[in-house]
């Protein structure tokens, strides 16, 4: 296969059919990254013990809260090069991809230290219960430890994702699934590693993906000059990547220190109730694949549109793509909000933890298709460049409705319903990401569409 052919152009076509075409790949790897997590808490849900499923569950709030100040590097890289695309400027397009390079070094290496030091302060202000301690420490150092591999390939999917290749990294995805898988088994059920084995096991599977993507990129897509390691700093370019990389990584970090509050609440409840919450959270998960794969389907288009000064299509896709998504990932949770209970039977077989998860998921699930649409306007307008009003509405989402809802619940009424929050939250953020069709800037774009239709 060319390389070209591995390519989507998002500024001609049906726009649906296009979306679909690029978001598909990124669907099916998303299904495969959440494999990542179902297959560790199968594999400790069935081997291990409650305390173990309730540290799985647990730590991963404070990895994905350093993290995602950095991840939004790679959201950032794909909305530049995607408009970079649009607009045909390579040169500039192969300097944004080399600083990004030298960015992630200097981002990812502290970060694994760091995070190394001190996750375990973290997993105490979190209150994890001290039947789960000793293994959520376990299990947040060895994370950490791939901490490079984890942000290499979310950067190095940002690349190929702006050039319109969705397809190459479920390749990159799928290698590392089944090594994930392999290992899991090998080293929880043969060594009896506990939760130890399945960190070990996912954080090498991250490294191999990144691998992976480096050398495709090299092989495959040469014109963009990627090398594995730093060079060529350019202080002008480096600042136009931390200028949109910066506010998309304060949005998701916003977010993850929200789930830090939350996840905190759900452990006041108790271990049970901490490995309820982890299994009915991967059953959403489950249900939702299609959330991210269309948010980022969102941003390419957006990016390559605006680029491309198509305002014809950037006015009908934000209104047809979150739409669209929202109708998919309603369908998807009413079926599984349907079958949940024979679901969640397969995570664990405990009468407590069923009864709770099954909760969640009817609490939750019913809910998450306002969250598509909320997520795919969020998207489309970063694809745009406009992250300030993206960033207000997070801060909205979690300190005004999500936290103060999950504190009053937890406090004065019964906290083994804290994940009403959850649905809250996601009404409120698809009401005020609405409103962002009635702000002076896409009055403007839809000015600009009008004016082509009429030209």
């Amino acid at each position: 296969m060319k390389a070209s052919s591995a390519r989507i152009d998002l500024t001609r076509g049906p726009i649906i059919r296009r979306a679909l075409l690029f978001a598909l790949p990124i669907c099916i790897g998303n299904v495969l990254q959440q494999l990542y997590g179902t297959v560790d808490t199968l594999v400790v849900g069935n081997y291990c013990g409650p305390e173990s499923l309730a540290a799985v569950g647990t730590s991963s709030q404070p990895i994905e809260m350093f993290l995602c100040l950095f991840m939004g590097l790679g959201t950032g890289v794909s909305i530049l090069v995607s408009q970079h695309t649009g607009s045909g400027d390579s040169a500039h397009q192969r300097a944004v991809i080399a600083n990004a390079n030298v960015f992630l070094y200097l981002c990812a290496i502290p970060l694994t230290i760091l995070g190394f030091l001190f996750g375990p302060l973290l997993l105490r202000l979190m209150q994890v219960p001290e039947e789960s301690w000793s293994y959520a420490v376990d299990y947040i150092r060895i994370l950490f430890l791939g901490t490079l591999g984890n942000l290499g390939y979310n950067v190095n999917a940002g690349i190929l994702r702006g050039v319109g290749d969705s397809r190459s990294t479920l390749l990159f995805l799928l290698i590392s699934c089944v090594t994930n898988i392999v290992l899991d088994l090998l080293f929880v059920v043969s060594f009896g590693m506990d939760v130890a084995g399945v960190a070990l096991a996912t954080s090498i599977a991250m490294i191999l993906s990144w691998v992976c993507s480096m050398v495709y990129i090299m092989r495959r897509y040469p014109e963009l000059g990627y090398t594995p390691l730093p060079r060529g700093l350019d202080k002008a370019i480096l600042k136009e990547i931390i200028r949109i990389s910066l506010p998309l990584g304060l949005n998701q970090s916003i977010y993850s220190v929200g789930h830090f509050v939350v996840q905190a609440l759900i452990n006041g409840q108790g271990f049970v109730f901490a490995a309820a919450c982890s299994v009915g959270g991967k059953v959403n998960g489950m249900a939702n694949v299609a959330i991210q794969s269309m948010a980022s389907a969102a941003t390419a288009f957006a990016g390559q549109n605006l680029g491309a000064k198509r305002y014809d299509r950037l006015y009908r896709g934000g209104w047809r793509i979150p739409f669209f998504t929202g109708a998919l990932t309603c369908a998807a949770g009413l079926v599984v909000t349907i079958f949940c209970a024979p679901i969640l039977r397969l995570f664990n077989d405990d009468p407590e933890v069923l009864v709770m998860a099954e909760r969640f998921v009817r609490t939750v699930l019913p809910f998450c298709w306002t969250y598509a649409v909320f997520n795919s306007i969020i998207a489309f307008v970063n694809g745009m460049g406009l992250m300030k009003y993206a960033t207000i509405v997070n801060i909205l989402v979690l300190w005004v409705v999500r936290i103060p809802v999950a504190f009053l619940i937890a406090t004065f009424w019964d906290g083994s319903w804290v994940m009403v929050c959850y649905s809250a939250s996601f009404v409120v953020g698809m009401l005020a990401m609405l409103l962002f069709f009635l702000s002076k800037r896409w009055k403007e774009i839809r000015v600009l569409a009008r004016g082509m239709e009429t030209a």
